[in-house]
């Protein structure tokens, strides 16, 4: 399969997927950590569409969620205004974004074993994208201050009992996560999509995808952000 191919197929899942998970609500920048991009042995980060049905923190999610089920700790921005589409730096991305959320994404990887499968796949999967636990939002100042603590927050993943499942630095997501917002505006510009006020997007991960058990949950903190957010939820 070509990746024109892959997205061709992406956009018709989609639009069945929409029936199921409710409207486009934005998009989310897979594969943009090294370490998932080597797992998978591709070399680029792939996009997917945000859909309408979010959960809020603390909710309890049925275990078997997607067929195959998985947890990851993310991070999700806001967009202000469709002045981010002229964005080409960092803090200029950042002026344009109005709330960062604590994320906690639900994707549904579709085989038990991931590393079959290839990046042609996961465009067309739409980069797994199903369900997420958005957190409570900060109000985003645009400084050079948040862009470096952006860079440099500790992002740590628990289970229900406290106990760090792991633990990643905001290095992992491209260097800066950021940097994923960035991407995002070109790869949708190359489709003839430009971002609009209120569109969500979700950054990528910071810890590797985690089958959920039922009667366990998870609890992730983003240490060094303004309030150090969290979120969490819990599986039956």
């Amino acid at each position: 399969m070509t990746l024109a191919d892959a997205a061709c197929g992406r956009d018709r899942f989609t639009a069945f997927l929409i029936q199921n998970y409710g409207k486009s609500i934005g998009y989310k920048a897979a594969l943009t950590n090294p370490a998932l991009q080597k797992f998978l042995n591709y070399p680029n980060p792939v996009r997917g569409t945000l859909f309408g049905k979010m959960l809020h923190n603390g909710v309890v999610v049925p275990a078997s969620f997607a067929s195959q089920p998985r947890f990851e700790a993310d991070i999700v921005v806001e967009v202000a205004n469709d002045a981010i589409n002229q964005a080409t730096t960092t803090l200029e991305a950042l002026l344009h974004i109005s709330r960062i959320y604590p994320f906690i994404e639900l994707p549904d990887m579709i085989v038990e074993n991931p590393r079959n499968l290839t990046g042609p796949n996961l465009v067309y999967l739409n980069a797994g994208a199903r369900l997420g636990v958005l957190g409570k939002p900060f109000e985003v100042k645009a400084t050079p201050e948040l862009v470096e603590a952006l860079a440099n927050m500790t992002v740590r993943l628990a289970d229900q009992d406290g106990k760090e499942l792991e633990a990643s630095k905001g290095t992992a997501i491209l260097g800066q996560p950021f940097n994923a917002v960035l991407w995002l505006v070109k790869d949708l510009k190359a489709s003839g999509i430009r971002l609009k006020k209120g569109d969500l997007l979700s950054l990528g991960s910071f810890s590797g995808p985690q089958p959920p058990k039922p009667g366990t949950g998870v609890k992730v903190t983003y240490e060094g952000l303004p309030g150090t957010p969290t979120v969490s939820v819990r599986f039956k």
